[in-house]
């Protein structure tokens, strides 16, 4: 029997995520802020709709295929290449890339990993109604807010976990091991 890896099974959640939202070009990282991220696909700088298209086919095929973060900045290579597209921020060296193609494929993977599990224990809080927040200890830096809620526990349906559900704020997710450095546990 092959081994599984992440990836090698679809996650339909995630997938449906992904794909419910609408590519919308901008010009910087902040030009849409905090949930609105949930509606859209954005990349910074990616102003042109045919590229901000070929952009979100190389992230879905990594959320729906599992191809890797390697894969990911091959077609990325090629797509900046076809399009002509200069000037985005990274470009020029090879440690550039490298930050900005794990930046938009995995604030994209991990993103949609998250809102997949919270969909799938929303359709199980009739049999677990609470849920437990856990702090990772393995991040490098942790913050002390992500620290002060660990161990606290809330009914599913508490607005608080609308807001505070992993991952844990952006940025965060370059410092610790998959998925994120917050945890759920159902009770």
């Amino acid at each position: 029997m092959d081994d599984v890896n992440y990836g090698s099974l679809p996650f339909e959640e995630q997938i449906k995520f992904f794909l419910g939202k609408l590519n919308m070009p901008t010009n910087r990282w902040d030009d849409i802020l905090k949930s609105a991220h949930d509606y859209a696909f954005v990349v910074a700088g990616a102003t042109k709709a045919d590229l901000l298209s070929d952009l979100r086919a190389a992230v879905t095929k990594g959320i729906a295929d599992g191809t890797s973060l390697e894969k990911f900045r091959a077609d990325f290579d090629q797509i900046v290449s076809a399009h002509g597209w200069t000037g985005w921020t990274g470009e020029g060296s090879a440690k550039g890339v490298a930050w900005r193609t794990k930046v938009i494929y995995e604030t994209n993977l991990y993103s949609s990993y998250a809102a997949g599990q919270y969909a799938q224990l929303q359709e199980e809080k009739i049999d677990r109604p609470f849920w437990k927040y856990r702090h990772n200890d393995n991040v490098k830096t942790p913050r002390p807010w992500h620290v002060a809620w660990d161990g606290l526990i809330l009914h599913a349906d508490d607005p608080w976990w609308k807001t505070h559900f992993p991952p844990g704020g952006f940025g965060a997710l370059w410092e610790f091991p998959w998925p994120s450095s917050i945890m759920i546990s159902i009770c």
